[in-house]
């Protein structure tokens, strides 16, 4: 069985993110077309989702997460989000320094516990 090759691009179901691969450290210059690209994949696969691999982009320190930040920014006025795969958890960890909240992929999500939960206090913890 064989398929003849089509022209175009091909059908992307609407629930599949894009990816975007950030390699090495991005230089500022180079910023303006990440955002370019990041608004051409939400409209082009309709997810509302660009998942951004930033396992190569260098080490971590404010330039990344000003490319980052910009990047977020670029998705939100388009619509969309994104996501990060593997990021360094010194990454991780400026971005909530700086207060930049963003979702990792295979990260669950946090949410509130359940109404009526309460937590366990055990004999000789301090009171708060």
């Amino acid at each position: 069985m064989s398929y003849e090759p089509q022209d175009g691009l091909p059908n992307v179901d609407a629930t599949t993110p894009a990816v975007l691969v950030l390699p090495g450290p991005v230089a500022k210059d180079e910023v303006p077309r990440l955002c370019a690209d990041v608004r051409a994949r939400l409209k082009a696969t309709r997810a509302g989702v660009v998942v951004c691999d930033v396992a190569g982009i260098g080490p971590p320190g404010l330039a990344a997460v000003d490319v980052l930040a910009r990047l977020q920014l670029a998705a939100r006025r388009a619509g969309g989000r994104i996501r990060l795969r593997d990021p360094d958890p010194a990454l991780r960890a400026l971005l909530g320094l700086v207060g930049l909240a963003f979702e990792v992929e295979g990260q669950p999500e946090e949410r509130e516990p359940a109404g009526g939960v309460e937590e366990a206090v055990e004999p000789g913890d301090p009171a708060l």
